[in-house]
């Protein structure tokens, strides 16, 4: 049958290329809902070429050129009706930042099925998003492809079996960089990635590695396993997207070309696997992969991460707020790159956690950490 599809974040990285793996399986997928922040002349193209039924847009003043009918939905209240319609049997959270957090929680309420992209909700609250899913019986599907990989490899396996997860980083646009060169870097540098093309905060936490502390936490959530089995290792060809090595040392590995087409499919398909024209893997053309362990004082943000998540609470909250904001700092021209973790250690040495915060206190959070790097860096 048809999955009839929700799309949030539907003009972002992910969101076009979610819709770039609908065009190429019309049989398979249709959209019933786009949801997007303020590319109105995107959106409108996107209305015009899959006619949903619903449509939002989070600026309400900007009018939406489509001939095709649809239905606008307004305001907070409209985006979480958007997810929760009848029509929908799969929500994508594609888009940035806290702004997936409620419509991931609205879905989950709705006893929808799920395709992860969006970071912050786990990292924000994932205690939270996972009790309700596991309340609701709802199946989070992570697009990430370190996390599509990891599941991947345990599909068929049993949890308590895990010896190590073994989550891979391309190690960022200045993975070669001397350390006294990287308070030089610009922007548009940070934004070269050598292997994935990404938005630009997550093109930025690539290179600061943040983006690896993220996704420690993020697995951790995802597929119920301590800090302690999850390691990071840089693995620059981004071949293989993740590992599982069990407790017999039998090692499971996923690997593709650096698409991000791929997971997208798959979560959208599982549990089947459809054929598609992506580019296929080469092994003899690859040659060879590398792999090494990251320099905590290279990378000092993934330090940062996984100190906080280490320390639960809301201290992955404030981490992950004073890090969109320093990294909006940045890419405004307004700070040194090597100031996003000053910034975010400064917030996090500031904050005084709580360990088993509701959402009042997961928002309260979030928003004292964005007030107070902002303060930091005036």
């Amino acid at each position: 049958m048809t999955k009839r599809l929700a799309i949030l974040g539907c003009t972002g990285s992910i969101g076009q290329q979610t819709l770039d793996v609908v065009r190429a399986h019309p049989e398979a997928f249709s959209v019933t809902a786009l949801a997007a922040g303020s590319n109105a002349s995107l959106l409108s193209r996107q209305i015009q070429e899959f006619g949903p039924k619903l449509v939002w847009l989070g600026d309400q003043q900007v009018h939406l050129e489509a001939t095709r009918p649809f239905q606008r939905q307004v305001g907070l209240q409209g985006l979480l009706e958007l997810v929760a319609d009848p029509d929908v049997d799969l929500v994508v959270i594609a888009t940035g930042g806290k702004a997936g957090l409620l419509p991931t929680l609205a879905a989950i309420r709705a006893e929808k099925r799920i395709a992860l992209a969006n970071k912050e909700s786990l990292i924000m609250a994932g205690e939270i998003v996972m009790a309700e899913a596991q309340k609701h019986g709802v199946q989070i599907q992570p697009i990430d492809s370190e996390h599509s990989a990891i599941w991947q490899c345990l599909h068929g396996e049993s949890v308590e079996r895990v010896r190590r997860i073994l989550l891979t980083a391309s190690g960022g646009a200045f993975r070669d960089y001397p350390p006294e060169r990287l308070a030089q870097v610009t922007p548009e540098e940070a934004l070269r990635h050598p292997t994935w093309l990404m938005g630009k905060k997550v093109t930025v936490d690539s290179a600061t590695l943040m983006n690896k502390g993220l996704e420690v936490i993020e697995a951790h959530w995802l597929f119920g396993v301590g800090y302690d089995l999850i390691q990071v290792l840089i693995h620059r060809e981004s071949i293989i997207h993740s590992m599982v090595e069990f407790v017999d040392g039998s090692i499971k590995a996923q690997l593709s070309l650096p698409d991000m087409r791929f997971p997208i499919q798959y979560a959208l398909t599982y549990p089947n696997r459809l054929p598609n024209t992506l580019t296929r893997l080469d092994l003899v053309k690859l040659g060879k992969m590398t792999f090494e362990e990251p320099d905590l004082t290279r990378y000092p943000c993934l330090r940062l991460a996984l100190a906080a998540a280490r320390q639960g609470g809301t201290y992955p909250t404030v981490m992950c707020a004073a890090d969109e904001e320093a990294v909006n700092l940045f890419l405004a021209g307004r700070i040194r790159f090597t100031a996003i973790a000053q910034l975010v250690q400064q917030v996090l040495e500031a904050h005084q956690g709580l360990a088993h915060p509701d959402l009042d206190a997961i928002m309260a959070a979030d928003q004292w950490a964005r007030e107070r790097c902002l303060a930091l860096a005036r």
